[in-house]
């Protein structure tokens, strides 16, 4: 197949997956957004779930970026059969993740939840959803993997209709579910919990019947027989140190929710919110930043290096633009946005407060999205994961402890200290891409 690699094929990649990610989001977000007309402790219990499952689901995205990076050298270098094998291989130890994570979910939630002292009494709400929600991992999965094939193939138009029918079943599920319809009782926070897994094995199963359709590459187990151990090897060579920075940065980000845990449930809420706000900040930023590393990965896979480097950088304007100026838009009208979910005077303070330093922290994070995924792409796997662990660990997690609890600034303190983490990496990610070590890797010899 042909890609086009052109200046405007960057947008033309870019929209789709927006609208894609934006979507997804509000699958979970959207569950707080309808419980948090009911209970402000289950927004806090949904927000403690989905920052475990936050942090369970990089397994499955280990494989999917891996997969990614592979297979648009790949199609750069003309290697259809390498294609085949690599679909095929991701989608199996993906289904394997997925049945380890549900049970690890569902057995094992509660000793997490102690661990990251969660407020006892969002404790019962936590478990019913995460319990639900672990249960469906294994379509979280493949959903994750299939995406990621569908984007190396160019076709971003069909995730984001999906995308959009999901959250079209999740939010009428909810609807439903939450308060009870017809025959049905009210279900409350397993109601919004079930809504989200079916929502998702619907877009599953429209999924793989538009890509058994369509596709011209073969996806089967014949595949792997003889099983590739190579080419497994390969997929986790560049998986688990990429998926790595992902990784640590959610293992750090729930050891800051512990920290924020013990300042009581306003304070964990406005943490909830202001990520749920800041999630649209980045969502460009993460769009683009995938819409190149495609991009990025067909034109060093044809060894088309200035190209790539120009690609890289063009995405970088574009992130610093749009992650800056929406931030800049939420801080302004921050108290309407928090009003809508709360009146707690407390919460919307903080939340102003919040939002404000929430600016400086994108404008870093645009940068690093972006640099992240041009050195992934380009086979520099190991830079970005030890930057990242070094940064958000030493910097992020250790400033977070000292600046909410030592100086007594509470999630004001964890905003500054994750800020000046995302700042830090940003210039040191510069440095290493304009060293121009990544052009001496090649990922698909062999």
């Amino acid at each position: 197949m042909e890609f086009q690699t052109h200046k405007m094929s960057l947008f033309h990649y870019t929209w789709p997956i927006f609208i894609e990610l934006l979507l997804q989001m509000l699958v979970g977000n959207v569950d707080q957004m309808m419980m948090s007309q009911v209970s402000q402790n289950a927004v806090a219990a949904i927000g403690n779930a989905n920052q475990i499952v936050n942090v369970l689901i990089i397994t499955f995205s280990v494989i999917s970026l891996a997969m990614t990076i592979l297979v648009t050298q790949y199609f750069g270098s003309g290697n259809p059969e390498r294609v085949s094998e690599t679909y095929s291989l991701a989608l199996a130890v993906n289904f394997g993740f997925g049945l380890v994570i549900s049970a690890a979910l569902v057995f094992f939630n509660m000793s997490i939840f102690n661990w990251m002292r969660v407020p006892t009494e969002i404790l019962h709400d936590g478990s019913v959803y995460i319990t639900i929600i672990g249960l469906g991992m294994i379509f979280q999965a493949l959903f994750m993997t299939y995406i990621a094939m569908f984007r190396t193939q160019g076709w971003m138009k069909q995730t984001m209709a999906v995308s959009a029918l999901m959250n079209v079943l999740n939010i009428v599920g909810n609807f439903v579910f939450i308060r009870g319809w017809g025959i049905i009782p009210p279900l409350g926070i397993a109601g919004v919990a079930i809504s989200s897994t079916v929502s998702r094995l619907i877009g599953l199963g429209l999924l793989i019947v538009m890509f058994n359709l369509r596709s011209t590459i073969a996806v089967s187990l014949r595949t792997l027989t003889p099983f590739p151990w190579k080419q497994l090897k390969k997929l986790l060579a560049i998986g688990v140190p990429s998926g790595g920075e992902s990784v640590s940065y959610n293992l750090s980000q729930m050891v800051i929710t512990k920290i924020v845990n013990g300042f009581g449930t306003a304070v964990i809420n406005t943490r909830v919110y202001a990520n749920m706000f800041a999630m649209v900040s980045y969502m460009y930023g993460s769009a683009v930043s995938q819409a190149a590393q495609i991009l990025v990965g067909i034109l060093i896979g044809g060894r088309k290096l200035e190209e790539a480097h120009k690609q890289v950088m063009r995405t970088l304007v574009y992130s610093l633009i749009i992650g800056v100026g929406v931030s800049v838009l939420l801080y302004c009208f921050s108290d309407e946005l928090f009003g809508l979910f709360t009146q707690d005077p407390t919460v919307l303070r903080l939340g102003k407060q919040v939002m404000f330093i929430e600016i400086f922290l994108e404008a870093g994070r645009a940068v690093n999205m972006t640099q992240v995924r041009a050195l992934q792409a380009a086979g520099d796997i190991q830079f970005p994961i030890l930057l990242g662990i070094a940064s958000q660990w030493g910097v992020a997690v250790a400033l977070s402890y000292l600046l909410a609890v030592t100086f007594k600034l509470g999630v004001v303190g964890v905003w500054l200290a994750m800020m000046i983490d995302e700042v830090l990496r940003a210039i040191l990610f510069l440095m290493r891409w304009y060293s121009g070590k990544w052009k001496k890797q090649n990922l698909i010899e062999n």
